[in-house]
């Protein structure tokens, strides 16, 4: 069974202090990583599959688009089969990369022959790849919650850089239950996103499918069938 986790209550006066926040965010994050890498093998291996099946049922139409990926780490699901399902579907995969530090990621083409060398944190990355601008970015999720905004490792990368694109790519929020909260408690700086992806389906955030200007996103290359 997936192990449960129930983060410690943050007070009505913390939550809108800054500090108190982030220090509530460094606990949960650890607890929920560690929740993770607790999941059995053969849970993580059937979530996994759950995930799997139903991103390629959503992705079915990406034959000239840009999809953003990412490199596992400490027992996220594993999306690199997924790619080599989009790169015979047409898509042009990529992943994210730290050119600068504390600035808006890059996205570098990610290619079958694609040469990886380790970048920020020792994931791999592609080299002397094109930059693309994704239609379509997949982030790993250490926590979420139903209004979309995502928990991550603390390093703000994510949420500073849809916001320097004006929150155009179409964002999906992919991990296990076990990392579902009733809120991360979301401060100025963070930005929702569009769809969570868990092994028991997808879910259209309350707070996501907006562009910064107001107007809905596009989702006509999103298969989203039947919802949680």
């Amino acid at each position: 069974m997936t192990p449960s986790y129930s983060p410690p209550p943050l007070a009505p006066h913390e939550q809108s202090d800054a500090e108190a926040v982030k220090r509530w965010r460094k606990a949960v994050r650890a607890a929920l990583g560690g929740a993770r890498m607790a999941i059995d093998d053969a849970e993580h291996a059937r979530a996994s599959s759950a995930i799997h099946d139903r991103l390629a049922s959503t992705l079915a139409d990406v034959a000239g688009i840009v999809v953003s990926l990412y490199w596992p780490h400490r027992r996220e699901f594993d999306p690199r089969p997924l790619a080599e399902l989009l790169w015979r579907r047409g898509a042009t995969c990529a992943l994210p990369v730290v050119a600068v530090p504390k600035t808006p990621l890059v996205f570098r083409a990610w290619h079958a022959d694609s040469f990886l060398e380790a970048g920020a944190y020792g994931i791999p990355v592609p080299v002397a790849t094109a930059e693309v601008a994704p239609d379509i970015v997949l982030a790993p999720l250490t926590g979420f919650d139903t209004l979309g905004y995502r928990l991550g490792y603390g390093t703000g990368y994510f949420d500073r850089t849809l916001a320097a694109l004006g929150n155009r790519p179409i964002s999906m929020g992919v991990g296990f239950e076990v990392a579902r909260l009733d809120s991360i408690h979301p401060q100025p700086h963070d930005v929702p996103l569009d769809f969570i992806v868990t092994e028991r389906g997808m879910q259209r955030t309350r707070a996501g499918g907006r562009l910064a200007s107001g107007e809905a996103k596009d989702e006509r290359r999103i298969h989203v069938g039947d919802e949680v």
